[in-house]
């Protein structure tokens, strides 16, 4: 769905997920989770971008989070795709996607970053692919945000991670994903999925329309607001496109 303002772009929808797994591999193993700001220094490092190109490349052992986690497989998917030739992006866009100090909602690390449904936001403002909410729709490589509780936004305890499948495990259904989590850092984890009380997924099909990001407002004002403003699941799935 295209912002108004925005200039309308010719764009194919294509599979992506099969490459968002192989990135995972390419991810170093543990370390440990923390939010600490130590660790979002090594998150502005991990994603240095130079010449034009994103090297992206955490040390192993390195303290991580579960936002910035997701957000390297997702540049270094983007990265990918550009090396490959499949993807062609402007300066001014590439330029959007450094990690900085932005604040929640602002840019496209900041609305990645948000309380509440920033993944899923941002993927329905620039038009980068759908989000849905269902356990049956999801495919392996689909971004996933996790809400423990039903409470969102200032209440909120979430975890953004890529969904890997599902399993059963003695009768009981389990969910796995990748990302940064508590307390070993990068890895895979599974819960049963009765731990979850809403999951928003976010596939990444049309990567070319990140160039909307130049047109878009610099501050989503909804993933701004959730730092200090409780949501709902009803509201976060309307701001998604849901």
């Amino acid at each position: 769905m295209a912002l108004l303002g925005l200039t309308p772009q010719l764009s194919f929808a294509g599979d992506y997920n099969s490459l968002i797994l192989e990135e995972i591999k390419q991810m170093p193993q543990g370390g440990h989770y923390s939010v600490s700001r130590f660790a979002k220094i090594c998150l502005q490092r991990s994603a240095h971008f130079e010449s034009g190109k994103f090297f992206v490349l955490p040390p192993a052992g390195s303290p991580s989070f579960c936002s910035g986690a997701t957000y390297l497989v997702f540049i270094k998917t983007i990265e990918a795709l550009r090396a490959r030739g499949e993807l062609n992006l402007d300066s001014g866009t590439l330029e959007h996607l450094i990690i900085r100090d932005q604040r929640d909602g602002e840019g496209v690390w900041g609305r990645w970053n948000a309380n509440g449904p920033g993944t899923a936001r941002l993927f329905h403002e620039l038009g980068l692919g759908h989000n849905f909410d269902s356990f049956d729709q999801a495919k392996p490589g689909d971004f996933m945000k996790i809400f423990w509780s039903r409470q969102v936004g200032k209440n909120e305890h979430g975890h953004s991670t890529i969904f890997l499948g599902r399993e059963n495990r003695a009768g009981v259904e389990y969910v796995r994903f990748w990302s940064s989590n508590v307390p070993s850092g990068y890895g895979e984890k599974a819960v049963p999925r009765t731990k979850i009380a809403y999951a928003l997924f976010s596939r990444l099909e049309t990567p070319t329309n990140l160039a909307r990001i130049n047109g878009a407002p610099y501050t989503d004002t909804y993933l701004a607001s959730l730092l200090r403003t409780p949501s709902s699941i009803t509201e976060a799935g309307t701001k998604s496109g849901l």
